[in-house]
């Protein structure tokens, strides 16, 4: 199964050049488990999940312990039917049968409530997407379920949902997000904003 995804960061600094860069060894531990690619728009990170999501969060946390707003967008999939397969995507989080629903939102807030700190507060929206199965809505209502019981759940908003918190769980919830829900080996997306240090947080 292929997954990835397509990142921008966005600090909101004069030496912003200097930020991103700055970050960047923020993937150096990551390297050899991810496909990393660069364009003038995007970075693609093709990789298992379970290594995506640290490196997103690693990358983001650099960036924001600047002090400065920053900004990360991320479209992320898996199951694509569009795209190769990928021995480097190979996971243990993905890809198997799905159990009940309810067992996986009491794995999902396990797997969240077990996540070290990172001590950088942050703010994210997202929206879960399902495709190609009848069911997708269960799977989205499931999904939200979980993201009220997760502690960084903070407010339901038009087309997605807010969530808040330290950047360690708003991450490892977003991981949840996107293995526990939909078939396993079905298409899923999530459209992923994430902000910290934002003058106008409310």
């Amino acid at each position: 199964m292929f997954s990835g995804a397509q990142i921008s960061l966005y600090p909101m600094a004069d030496d912003f050049v200097g930020v991103i860069l700055g970050a960047l060894g923020a993937l150096d531990p990551y390297r050899d488990r991810l496909r990393i690619e660069t364009d003038d728009i995007s970075t693609l990170l093709v990789g298992p999940p379970e290594v995506l999501f640290p490196a997103m969060r690693d990358l983001f946390v650099a960036a924001a312990k600047s002090g400065n707003h920053c900004v990360l967008s991320a479209a992320v999939s898996r199951g694509c039917p569009g795209e190769p397969d990928d021995p480097i995507c190979r996971s243990d989080e993905i890809g198997g049968p799905a159990i009940p629903l309810e067992e996986r939102k009491a794995a999902a807030l396990s797997a969240v409530h077990a996540t070290p700190s990172t001590s950088q507060a942050v703010a994210a929206q997202f929206s879960l997407y399902v495709m190609g199965t009848g069911d997708h809505m269960d799977e989205i209502y499931g999904c939200i379920d979980f993201l009220k019981q997760s502690g960084v759940f903070e407010r339901s908003k038009h087309f997605c949902t807010k969530l808040r918190g330290d950047a360690g769980a708003v991450f490892a919830t977003l991981n949840e997000a996107f293995c526990r829900f939909g078939p396993g080996a079905g298409h899923v997306t999530l459209d992923i904003t994430i902000s910290a240090n934002s003058p106008t947080a409310v």
